[in-house]
């Protein structure tokens, strides 16, 4: 034994909306820039963001992030007045955001963000055009995750 630890891959992923696939049937996806202050990277850096009961305003030809809480640093935002939960603007193509407005108009459709990541040394945010699911749709959603774990407990116990 050399002693040598393989080195952790980190994940790319600061944070995931885990309540979208729950709530949404997820369709067209996009990749989209945010602008950030300083003190919002460093802590994205730290790992403090929650995307849960967040949303994507399109208005006047422009997507703002809204209801991301980005916990302020103590010594990242000591000499800034920060606001966890300011609107945040998204960066898309004009034709990116015509789209999405066109069918955000469309019966059921919403604009919602699912996970916002690190590519190369940008933050991007992943937004995903979705229609709502109904009570018995989030139901069949349950029974299909409990039957898969059940079904991989079964197949574990049978290989052994």
């Amino acid at each position: 034994m050399t002693g040598k630890k393989k080195p952790k891959v980190q994940s790319n992923t600061i944070a995931r909306n885990k309540k979208a696939k729950f709530d949404y049937y997820l369709h067209d996806r996009f990749e989209a820039g945010v602008a950030l202050e300083g003190w919002e990277v460093k802590s994205l850096r730290a790992g403090k963001c929650q995307l849960g009961d967040t949303y994507i305003l399109l208005k006047s030809g422009e997507a703002f992030l809204l209801g991301c809480n980005i916990t302020p640093m103590a010594a990242a935002a000591a000499h800034v007045d920060a606001d966890p939960t300011r609107t945040r603007k998204l960066l898309l193509h004009k034709r990116e955001i015509a789209r999405l407005i066109g069918a955000t108009q469309q019966k059921g459709q919403t604009c919602i963000p699912v996970s916002l990541y690190w590519k190369s040394n940008k933050v991007k945010c992943e937004i995903a055009l979705a229609s709502g699911k109904k009570e018995h749709d989030k139901r069949a959603t349950l029974k299909e995750r409990d039957w898969g774990r059940d079904k991989s407990r079964i197949m574990k116990e049978n290989q052994t």
